[in-house]
């Protein structure tokens, strides 16, 4: 039972999903930084004190604090914005820099009605008999 469980705790997935989760952690808390310590402070020189906390209203005596809800979603906001911007574009530009292989032209695509296999050029599916529209050159 003891090599059991070593052999769980060693597993290839267990560890890298370790390694994520700390990794993650780590990376969060620099976008975080990123956004509360230079993006927030920039809106708030260009538009005013971007703190919406003390907004709220009351109806038959109870209160509706709206005001962090909106704090939240400009934040969430921001940090998504950050993200795709410094991190995503910057990925997907240096993947495509570096990608070597051609895509191949396609030679078949799905039937629209059946979703089997078909040659481009088909006029009618092999396999439902419906008439499909030849996507190619004549």
């Amino acid at each position: 039972m003891i090599n059991d469980f070593k052999t769980f705790l060693l597993r290839g997935n267990l560890v890298e999903l370790a390694v994520a989760v700390i990794i993650g952690v780590a990376f969060a808390a620099v976008v975080n930084s990123l956004v509360e310590d230079l993006v927030t402070p920039l809106i708030a020189a260009i538009f005013g004190q971007p703190d919406f906390s003390t907004l709220d209203f009351t109806i038959n005596e109870s209160t509706f604090r709206y005001g962090n809800f909106i704090n939240q979603l400009l934040t969430f906001a921001l940090i998504a914005a950050v993200v795709f911007f410094l991190v995503i574009r910057p990925v997907n530009a240096l993947v495509a820099r570096y990608r070597t292989e051609s895509l191949p032209d396609p030679t078949t695509r799905q039937c629209p009605e059946c979703l089997s296999e078909i040659p481009v050029m088909a006029r009618r599916c092999a396999f439902c008999a419906s008439p499909v529209e030849a996507s190619g050159a004549p």
